[in-house]
C-alpha cells in the first residue's frame, strides 16, 4: 500500500510545499546563476528512472556552460574546471539539486530512492539490476546518499540502494529524509571527483 500508493502521494504533497515555499529563494538562486556566470540557469541531463526509462534531470547549472554534459562526476577532471565561489557553493549544499521538486512533482523521481543514473553509467545501472534498484523511482535523496555519498565505490552505492528496496517503508523513507538534512548540514560524503574519490585518496595516503 505505501509502495505503491502512499509514497507517489506523498511526493506529489511535499513537492507541491516544496515548490511554493521555496518559490522565492529559488528565484533569488536562479538570479544569481544568471548574473554569475555565462549561460542558462537550469541544467539539463538524461537520466535513468523508473524501470530504465530515461527522463530528462533538472538541476540548477552549477559548472561552467564548457564543463562535459553527459559525464559522472567521478569522471570529471574538476581541478580543470573553473567554478565561481557560488557554484561550488550551491553544490556543496545541494541547493543545485532543488529544481528536482518538479521532477517529483510529476513522477519521474521520488522524495526518497536510488539517486538517479546518467544514461551511459552502464556499470551502475547493471548493478542495481542484480538488486532490483531500477525497478523503483529514483529519489532526489535516498539510503546510499547518507551512507557516504560521493565516497561509495559503485557496487558498495548498488548494494545500499538494493538494501533500501527491501527496506522500503514510510519510517524507513523518514529516516533517510531526516538523515540528509543532517548530512548535508554537515557537508558529509561530498568528494568532488566523485564515487570512490576519498579511498583512491586514501590509498595513496596510505601507500
Amino acid at each position: 500500500m505505501y509502495r505503491y500508493f502512499i509514497k507517489r502521494l506523498l511526493d506529489i504533497i511535499l513537492s507541491t510545499l516544496g515548490i511554493i515555499v521555496l518559490a522565492l529563494p529559488m528565484l533569488v538562486v536562479a538570479i544569481i546563476i544568471k548574473i554569475d556566470s555565462p549561460g542558462p540557469v537550469l541544467f539539463k541531463q538524461r537520466r535513468i528512472g523508473l524501470h530504465k526509462k530515461e527522463f530528462i534531470l533538472l538541476k540548477f547549472r552549477s559548472m561552467p556552460v564548457t564543463a562535459p554534459k553527459d559525464v559522472a562526476t567521478h569522471q570529471l577532471d574538476v581541478q580543470a574546471i573553473r567554478m565561481t565561489k557560488f557554484q561550488s557553493a550551491i553544490r556543496k549544499y545541494s541547493i543545485d539539486e532543488l529544481p528536482q521538486l518538479y521532477n517529483i512533482f510529476i513522477g519521474s523521481m521520488s522524495v526518497i530512492g536510488p539517486r538517479p543514473a546518467l544514461w551511459n553509467q552502464y556499470d551502475l545501472i547493471e548493478e542495481r539490476d542484480r538488486y532490483g534498484a531500477n525497478d523503483i523511482r529514483p529519489g532526489l535523496t535516498g539510503w546510499a546518499q547518507i551512507n557516504g555519498r560521493d565516497k561509495l565505490e559503485i557496487p558498495v552505492k548498488a548494494k545500499f540502494d538494493g538494501e533500501y528496496v527491501n527496506r522500503l517503508s514510510f519510517f524507513f523513507d523518514c529516516k533517510c529524509f531526516f538523515g540528509t538534512i543532517l548530512s548535508v548540514f554537515r557537508h558529509e560524503g561530498v568528494v568532488e571527483g566523485g564515487t570512490g574519490e576519498l579511498n583512491k585518496k586514501d590509498q595513496k595516503i596510505n601507500r
